[in-house]
C-alpha cells in the first residue's frame, strides 16, 4: 500500500481519481528531482570537508589501458581525499566508484559549470541531465581548460540543459577548436570539426548480461573498418549456414563475430582442407564456472545453470557444453574445495589452496557494495598478523586461516589499513563493517545490508543557492 496523501483522512492510491493520480505523479517526480539536486549539494559539501591530507592521495579515476589517472573533476575544481568517498558511497548504498562519480559531477558543476549548477538547484534542469554534461566535460580529451568549460556551460545553460549526446559532442569539438586545445588541420572543413574528437570505441557491456548468457557489444568504427567487418560477418554467417547451422541470420552473425575474436587463423584455413582437430588453440581465455554436483553412485548430475565468476552472472550448462565441444578449447577441472573447512598455516603467506577457498567463499571484495571479483583481490588478514608473536612466545592474534582471511580489492585493502574503517568476521563469509562515523554494514555472499537504525528526524536540509 502506498500512502498517497499525508494528514488526516489520507487516501490510498486505489481511492484516487485519474486527476489525483496525475497530480500525485507530478508531485513525486518534482520531489525526486529536488532530492537529486540536494544530493549534489551534499556531495559537494562532503568534498569541501575532506581535502587531501598527508596520508591520503587525491581521488582519481584509473584510465583502462593507460598508466596515468584522471581527476574526478576538471581543472579548477578542488581535490578530494580518496578515502572519504567510501563512506559516502556506503550510506548511499552504492560502490565507492559510483560515489566518486557523484562527487566529481557535483564539483564539476559547482566550480566549472556554474550556470548549469544554478539552473539545477533552481529546478529548471534535472540533476541527471546536468550530470550527463559534467561527465562529458570531465573526461573530454584533450582536457577542457576552465575557460573552455565556461564556454560549454554558457552554451548549455542557454538551452536549459536540453542538449543531446550528439549535440554535446559537436559543442565540445567546437570548444576544443575555438580554444586551440588540439592541433587542427586549417584545410579541414569547418562543418566536419566534430571529427577531431575521435568517436571510435568498442565497448563490451559486461554489467548487462542477459539471462540467456549473452552480453551486449557496442562499437563506433571507421567506415572502412565497419564495412570490412560487415562483409566478414556476412561471410561467416553464410559459412555456418552451409555447415548446417539452423540458427537465425542474426545469431549466425553473432557467432561469426565470436569466431573472429577467437582466431583469424581459423578463417584463413577455412576451406583449405586443414583438419580442425589439428588447428592450434585459438586463444587462452580463462573463465571460472561453478556448478553444483550430486552423485547417484554412477554419474555426476549437474543442474541446468551455474555461476560464472567473471561478471558474477549465471551461465547455462548448454553454453559450457558448447564451449567444451570445441576441440581447440582447453578445459581444466579442479577438485572441489570444501568451503566450510577451516584451513590454516602457521606462516604469514597465504598458500594457494587457502587463497582459492577464500576466493570461492567471498566471490567479490567484501567491502560494503563493492563488486570487484575476489580473484583479482588481495587476501587480507582481518585481525592483523603479528610477526613477532612466535619469537616472543605469544599466541598469534591474526592467524593465517580462512577464519581470519577475507578478499579485499587493493583500494579497500588500503582503506582498511590507513583509515578508521574496521571489520570483523562474525561467521564464515559474513563480515560486519563499521565506518569512521559509526555506520555499520553486514556483507555476505548475498550482498550488503545496512544494519544501522534509521536516522532521527530533524536533519537540516542543504541550503539552496
Amino acid at each position: 500500500m502506498i500512502e498517497a496523501l499525508a494528514g488526516p483522512g489520507a487516501r490510498g492510491v486505489e481511492d484516487l481519481t485519474a486527476s489525483d493520480l496525475l497530480a500525485l505523479a507530478r508531485d513525486r517526480k518534482a520531489a525526486e528531482d529536488r532530492a537529486s539536486a540536494d544530493l549534489l549539494v551534499v556531495a559537494a559539501r562532503w568534498a569541501d570537508l575532506h581535502p587531501p591530507e598527508s596520508i591520503h592521495s587525491a581521488a582519481t579515476f584509473a584510465v583502462p589501458g593507460c598508466e596515468h589517472e584522471e581527476p574526478i573533476a576538471g581543472d579548477g575544481a578542488p581535490l578530494v581525499a580518496e578515502f572519504c568517498l567510501a563512506e559516502l558511497g556506503a550510506v548511499l548504498g552504492v560502490s565507492t566508484t559510483a560515489a566518486k562519480k557523484l562527487v566529481g559531477h557535483a564539483l564539476e558543476l559547482r566550480h566549472r559549470l556554474p550556470r548549469l549548477w544554478a539552473q539545477t538547484q533552481a529546478g529548471r534542469v534535472p540533476a541527471w541531465r546536468a550530470r550527463s554534461v559534467a561527465e562529458v566535460t570531465i573526461h573530454t580529451s584533450p582536457a577542457l581548460t576552465r575557460e573552455a568549460a565556461a564556454f560549454v556551460d554558457a552554451q548549455v545553460a542557454a538551452v536549459a540543459g536540453r542538449i543531446g549526446p550528439a549535440q554535446l559532442d559537436r559543442l565540445v569539438a567546437e570548444t576544443i577548436k575555438r580554444f586551440h586545445l588540439a592541433d587542427v588541420d586549417p584545410a579541414a572543413d569547418p562543418e566536419d570539426g566534430y571529427l577531431h574528437v575521435d568517436p571510435r570505441h568498442a565497448t563490451i557491456h559486461d554489467d548487462d548480461v542477459h539471462y540467456a548468457g549473452t552480453m551486449r557489444l557496442e562499437a563506433e568504427l571507421d567506415i572502412a573498418d565497419a564495412l570490412d567487418l560487415d562483409r566478414a560477418l556476412a561471410h561467416g554467417a553464410e559459412t555456418l549456414k552451409a555447415l548446417g547451422s539452423d540458427m537465425s541470420l542474426d545469431a549466425r552473425r553473432s557467432a561469426a563475430l565470436g569466431d573472429l575474436a577467437r582466431t583469424q587463423t581459423a578463417l584463413d584455413l577455412a576451406g583449405s582442407g586443414a583438419d580442425p582437430q589439428h588447428l592450434p588453440a585459438a586463444r587462452e581465455v580463462v573463465l571460472h564456472a561453478h556448478f553444483n554436483a550430486s552423485f547417484d553412485g554412477l554419474a555426476t548430475v549437474f543442474g541446468p545453470t551455474g555461476r560464472m565468476e567473471e561478471g558474477q552472472r549465471l551461465v547455462l550448462l548448454d553454453q559450457i557444453s558448447g564451449w567444451c565441444s570445441d576441440s581447440r578449447t582447453k578445459v581444466t577441472v579442479k577438485p572441489v574445495i570444501d568451503l566450510n573447512a577451516d584451513l590454516s598455516t602457521p606462516a604469514y603467506g597465504v598458500p594457494d589452496r587457502i587463497r582459492e577457498q577464500v576466493i570461492l567463499r567471498d566471490r567479490t571484495c567484501v567491502f560494503p557494495w563493492c563488486t570487484r571479483p575476489a580473484r583479482g583481490c588481495d587476501v587480507d588478514h582481518v585481525d592483523e598478523y603479528d610477526h613477532a608473536a612466535e619469537a616472543e612466545g605469544r599466541p598469534q592474534p591474526g592467524p593465517t586461516g580462512t577464519s581470519n582471511l577475507a578478499a579485499l580489492c587493493r583500494f579497500h585493502h588500503r582503506l582498511k589499513t590507513h583509515t578508521a574503517w574496521r571489520y570483523e568476521m562474525t561467521e564464515p563469509g559474513t563480515f560486519e563493517w563499521t565506518s569512521p562515523h559509526g555506520h555499520r554494514y553486514r556483507r555476505d555472499r548475498h550482498g550488503t545490508t545496512a544494519i544501522d537504525p534509521l536516522d532521527p528526524p530533524g536533519i537540516p536540509q542543504p541550503r539552496r543557492p
